[in-house]
């Protein structure tokens, strides 16, 4: 709700709207009068870390995340809404404040599509303290990445309590489970390091396997003890769905 204007008090009035800054100055009784804000907010926080590059399915984690982008930015833009982005890594990498229209959409979906990061690996919580930072209005705050990192945890407390924060954590499905492709080569795209693993060894997959449904399981306590609406997509599935479902809980 946002305050409109003042007006004189009628009967029925309740009290806790009267203006006594202005009743006092007339010296007769006004209320202030509020309307409901239609208008939001939307920000959209990508990951745009060497990670993203990753995808051995139809898409790349990053291209699923530009056009999960592309799809809710249109939205805000036909309900009248102002979306702005951030672009981040393990630094900032471009900040576009929010605004409206058609033209502004267009300036977003260039730059996810185009922009080149300077930075590797990933920093979740500069995400969401630049952004804390910089949006002083509550807005809706999708926050899209595969979120492998850390130490977020606190940054995603602080936004959640001023902003409604979603998750959407695009995943590919080579991060959960092994292929069986003999001995190969792996290579961390955000630091480098690579080593060989024999893809071979059951005990290799299946130890491999638990510690990615470790580190998910640890996210989803995260999203649940912040309070914070998530949804998993998988460069290899439609995103139509799993959107639907989100926003069909969310009302």
């Amino acid at each position: 709700m946002a305050f409109s204007e003042v007006r004189d008090y009628t009967i029925g009035d309740e009290i806790r709207t009267i203006d006594w800054n202005v009743t006092a100055r007339f010296n007769e009784p006004f209320v202030k009068v509020f309307e409901e804000e239609r208008q939001l907010t939307v920000m959209l926080l990508v990951d745009i870390s060497a990670s993203g590059m990753f995808g051995t399915r139809q898409q790349l984690k990053r291209e699923t995340i530009t056009e999960l982008c592309a799809v809710l930015a249109f939205s805000a833009v036909s309900n009248n809404d102002q979306i702005g982005l951030v672009l981040f890594s393990d630094k900032i990498e471009k900040f576009i404040p929010p605004k409206k229209g058609k033209s502004h959409i267009l300036r977003i979906i260039r730059e996810l599509i185009n922009f080149e990061p300077t930075g590797k690996e990933t920093d979740i919580e500069l995400g969401l303290k630049y952004f804390t930072q910089m949006i002083k209005k509550k807005s809706v705050a999708f926050v899209l990445s595969d979120f492998v990192d850390q130490g977020f945890e606190d940054a995603l407390k602080i936004a959640s309590l001023k902003h409604d924060v979603v998750a959407l954590k695009v995943t590919d499905k080579a991060e959960n489970e092994l292929p069986r492709i003999g001995i190969a080569r792996f290579k961390d795209l955000e630091t480098g390091e690579s080593r060989w693993i024999n893809t071979s060894s059951a005990r290799v997959r299946a130890n491999y396997k638990a510690k990615a449904a470790e580190r998910d399981e640890q996210i989803r306590k995260l999203f649940m003890k912040t309070k914070t609406d998530f949804a998993e997509i998988h460069t290899d599935e439609g995103y139509i769905k799993p959107l639907m479902n989100l926003f069909k809980n969310r009302g």
